[in-house]
C-alpha cells in the first residue's frame, strides 16, 4: 500500500487525498462529475420508469434525444430550469434541492 493511505481511517480523508481539500480546484471538478452522474442516473431510472424513450421524453420536453442521451451519459451540461423541465413536466416527478 502506497504511503498517502497509510493514515487514512474514513471515506472523507480517501476523498481528501484522491480529489484534494472541499474548495480547492481539483476537488471541485471531482464533485461536480460525480453531481453529474448521480442526476444523470436519476435521470435514466425516472424514464425507464416511466416507459419512456429518449426520444419520447425529448418530445415531451421541447429537447432533443441527443441532448437526453448526453445527459443520461454525464456527457452534457445542464441548466437548472431545463432539469425541471424534464423532470417535472416529461417525467412527473417534483425536484428538491438541498444546499450544504
Amino acid at each position: 500500500m502506497e504511503n498517502k493511505y497509510k493514515n487514512i481511517s474514513n471515506f472523507d480523508q480517501l476523498l481528501e487525498v484522491e480529489h484534494g481539500k472541499i474548495g480547492s480546484k481539483k476537488r471541485n471538478e471531482f464533485d461536480e462529475r460525480t453531481q453529474m452522474f448521480i442526476i444523470s442516473q436519476m435521470l435514466k431510472q425516472a424514464r425507464k420508469e416511466a416507459n419512456l424513450t429518449q426520444e419520447q421524453l425529448a418530445e415531451k420536453t421541447g429537447t432533443k434525444k441527443s441532448y437526453i442521451s448526453k445527459l443520461e451519459n454525464a456527457k452534457g451540461n445542464i441548466q437548472l430550469s431545463t432539469l425541471i423541465r424534464i423532470f417535472e413536466q416529461g417525467l412527473n416527478r417534483r425536484i428538491g434541492l438541498t444546499f450544504l
